[in-house]
């Protein structure tokens, strides 16, 4: 093997001096499949088995409730405090751990990703352009958000979703802020795992651009699916147009700043509506 060539099949890449680089791919293909497991893979089949629930459970779906951020201790407010902020730092442990990784890996490991520096840095979730993502998200959060709205409310009415309930949470000074955080915490682990982290694996896995972009947003909608096929079916759109997006600007910045957005809006504008408009299904 030449000096700073890979040997796909049994070793890593390594330079010159005996640095690290990608490893060989079938250790990035155990990799991918450990965070997944971790992650938005398992949130994947428990969504796929709630769905399943019901599914065969007496009643119409629309009938049903998929609900989100909701209490642990209802009654005891700075123990709930304490959950709720244990709940959010713990689901962006996974975050981290791919932080790791691709620190680890290198910059000389890209294989079609963004390419902008090591760790996260490498699918452009960075400070570097703070506004322009901001920018970016808050048009593509615009599109998707109304849009969204209107296919949830199109699907219940048909029959094929739950009533998605964004908070359950009581009357506390910290609800709020709380449900600020759940949204940025959803959107940093969806955009960074299920486009940034995993397109840069199956790009250096040899997969083709299309069936990445099929497996990212099959992903994406499968673990919406407890929220019934609306779910299911607006996240595969919208992760389509999220990978389409990552590969035109080769940042995961503004995804994640559009996928706050949207969520923050969800979240908030229920815990303010919910009872007051006649058009809000509550649970």
């Amino acid at each position: 093997m030449r000096a700073g060539v890979r040997d796909e099949e049994h070793g890593p890449e390594r330079g010159p001096g005996g640095g690290g680089g990608t490893p060989a791919r079938r250790t990035l293909g155990r990799e991918t499949l450990l965070v997944l497991a971790l992650s938005l893979g398992a949130s994947a089949l428990s969504a796929l088995i709630s769905f399943v629930g019901a599914l065969t459970r007496p009643g119409g779906l629309k009938d049903q409730a998929a609900r989100l951020n909701g209490s642990y201790a209802p009654d005891r407010p700075w123990l709930d405090l304490a959950w709720q902020l244990f709940g959010i730092a713990t689901a962006l442990v996974p975050v981290l751990l791919v932080a790791h990784l691709l620190t680890r890996e290198g910059p000389e490991g890209s294989a079609g990703g963004a390419g902008g520096g090591p760790g996260l840095g490498a699918i452009g979730f960075d400070l570097r352009r703070p506004w322009s993502d901001l920018g970016r998200g808050t048009v593509v959060a615009a599109g998707i958000g109304g849009s969204g709205l209107l296919l949830y409310l199109g699907a219940r009415a048909g029959g094929f979703n739950l009533t998605v309930v964004p908070e359950s949470l009581p009357e506390v000074w910290w609800k709020i802020p709380v449900l600020i955080a759940s949204a940025i915490q959803n959107s940093v682990v969806e955009e960074v795992i299920v486009v940034g982290y995993l397109l840069r694996r199956l790009d250096q896995l040899g997969w083709s651009p299309a069936a990445a972009l099929a497996a990212s947003s099959l992903l994406r909608g499968t673990y919406h699916l407890y929220q019934g096929i609306g779910g299911f079916v607006g996240n595969v759109v919208m992760g389509v147009i999220f990978v389409w997006l990552y590969r035109r600007w080769g940042r995961v910045g503004p995804l994640v700043a559009a996928h706050a957005l949207i969520d923050i809006v969800a979240f908030v504008g229920y815990a303010l509506l919910a009872g007051r408009v006649g058009w809000l299904p509550t649970g």
